[in-house]
């Protein structure tokens, strides 16, 4: 089954790798060589129910194809569920090399409207979900200098969405994580990259579909193929992508992109210091060209995926 050798032998924790994105991921990381800890509660994409034969189906499938992987089917949302999660990689291969943080759940609704209990599971799942699984992954990373990490984070978050005030500040939340975790892991020779998939997914589906401007853009959406987010993220976690670090990237069918981040781009000055008044004179007109637009991520990213 092994493809090369670029990551024959390490073990890999894909979390959400039931369906969409996360089974991509598994399913090549076990083509190329690495032994996969399938999670997946198999609930729906707001989070509820669930169906644990979903990443014992993966499992065979990888089995079936003459690789090696076990099912976890407890929540990243629960610390002590994380660590056992490590556990169960460490007693079933001996090790653990790398985490992807890629389970997630959504739950839209206009800011004004949307209950704390909506809010805070979203984030649960996604930010303190990719902590706690790496934050339990760390020790490990740290006693065997190297480890490879990568969460995934949204354009939703980088550029904009409307009604995911949720999803939104969990998705920028992984950012920062993953860039704190490059910089204090970074002198154990563990890196930390995001990555932004534009793929037809579980989540993607439930984008409503009650206009024609709608319905075109998920007619486009369902051309973008989960299973293109893999390969690059197989090279994040090889030997050879492991200087790569701190990093944001995004994969959209066959284009990848390397995505900017904050930095001051305009500045003013005043000796005399600032009042309201002039800051209001003076800075707001010279910043306003500057300003980044008020977008959603299907408004900027209007080409057709290729």
């Amino acid at each position: 089954m092994t493809r090369s050798a670029l990551i024959a032998g390490k073990v890999i924790i894909v979390t959400g790798a039931g369906r969409g994105v996360g089974r991509g991921i598994a399913l090549l990381a076990a083509a190329e060589g690495a032994k996969v800890i399938v999670n997946d509660l198999g609930t729906s994409a707001s989070g509820v129910g669930g169906d644990v034969s979903v990443a014992q189906q993966v499992v065979n499938e990888i089995s079936a194809a003459g690789g090696e992987a076990v099912a976890n089917t407890e929540s990243v949302g629960d610390w002590n569920a994380a660590n056992r999660m490590v556990q169960q990689a460490r007693e079933t291969f001996g090790r653990v090399d790398a985490v992807v943080n890629n389970a997630g759940i959504l739950r839209d609704s206009i800011f004004h409207k949307m209950s704390p209990e909506d809010f805070e599971s979203v984030v649960r799942i996604h930010l303190h979900g990719s902590f706690y699984l790496a934050r339990a992954a760390a020790p490990h990373f740290r006693e065997q200098k190297a480890g490879s990490f990568v969460h995934m984070t949204s354009s939703s978050g980088l550029v904009g969405n409307f009604g995911q005030a949720n999803y939104n500040a969990a998705k920028m939340g992984v950012v920062g994580l993953s860039r704190a975790i490059a910089f204090d892991m970074e002198r154990f020779n563990v890196n930390s990259n995001c990555i932004a998939p534009f793929a037809w997914t579980n989540l993607v589906g439930t984008i409503p579909t009650d206009t024609p401007e709608q319905k075109r853009r998920v007619e486009g959406l369902k051309r973008l193929v989960p299973e293109r987010i893999a390969p690059f993220t197989i090279a994040l976690l090889s030997d050879a992508g492991r200087k790569v670090t701190g990093q944001i990237f995004g994969v959209r069918n066959n284009e990848i992109y390397l995505f900017n981040q904050p930095r001051p781009i305009r500045t003013a000055h005043s000796s005399d210091g600032w009042t309201p008044q002039t800051v209001i004179e003076r800075v707001f007109p010279m910043f306003q060209t500057s300003f980044t637009p008020l977008e959603r991520s299907g408004q900027f990213f209007t080409w057709d995926p290729v």
